[in-house]
């Protein structure tokens, strides 16, 4: 399975041969569950609502029982009433989901496939510009075709800093070291740019 090898400036420079994690089986039920999951474990789980008990309202009865033409009502903290307390509302929970590492691992790989046969993976050489402006790093993506997306640039190690400080501007542009990356990132991205390196570090993370 080969795919084009660019340079930074957009051009072509040969083939490279994929690891075979890029045409995985795709399960669509376990990226749902791992998309699922993922997203629920970003919640905070802070959402708090009163119950009568906890609303600051005296305790005495708003008119007596009989005789006044209105209906019975025993205190101001009831449910019914305006700013009374809330019935079943939202109380704080934890909200997060494990996901076995095996599970982690091969919704990683369906979802790389998915994006593989999208034709929307570019592999580079290498990414690099020589100043730290915004302007250099868009003109390197509208080079390689990816500008204007939600992209995804994935390193074996650190960002060069220029280039760290160039994309920091750019909307939906987020670089990724390939030790970090997971499979609802990777179906978020409407196109993934992988360094060479990243390509054979991401096969050794994917294969332990």
């Amino acid at each position: 399975m080969e795919t084009i090898i660019y340079n930074s400036k957009g051009q072509e420079m040969g083939k490279v041969e994929l690891p075979a994690l890029f045409n995985s089986e795709v399960r669509s039920v376990l990226l749902h569950e791992i998309t699922t999951a993922y997203l629920s474990n970003q919640r905070s789980g802070t959402h708090k609502t009163k119950t009568r008990g906890e609303v600051s309202f005296s305790g005495a009865k708003p008119w007596r029982q009989k005789g006044t033409g209105n209906a019975r009502a025993g205190q101001k903290n009831s449910p019914l009433w305006r700013k009374g307390g809330i019935v079943f509302g939202p109380q704080p929970r934890d909200y997060y989901i494990k996901m076995s590492k095996r599970k982690k691992r091969l919704s990683l790989s369906m979802a790389l496939s998915v994006q593989f046969k999208n034709g929307n993976i570019v592999v580079v050489d290498s990414v690099s510009i020589n100043e730290a402006k915004t302007r250099k790093a868009v003109d390197l993506m509208r080079d390689l075709k990816i500008d204007g997306r939600k992209t995804i640039f994935v390193f074996s190690k650190d960002a060069e800093t220029n280039f760290k400080l160039a994309v920091r501007n750019i909307e939906n542009a987020v670089l990724k070291n390939v030790k970090n990356i997971n499979a609802y990132e990777v179906l978020w991205a409407d196109k993934l740019l992988f360094t060479f390196d990243a390509i054979n570090a991401i096969n050794k993370r994917q294969s332990l």
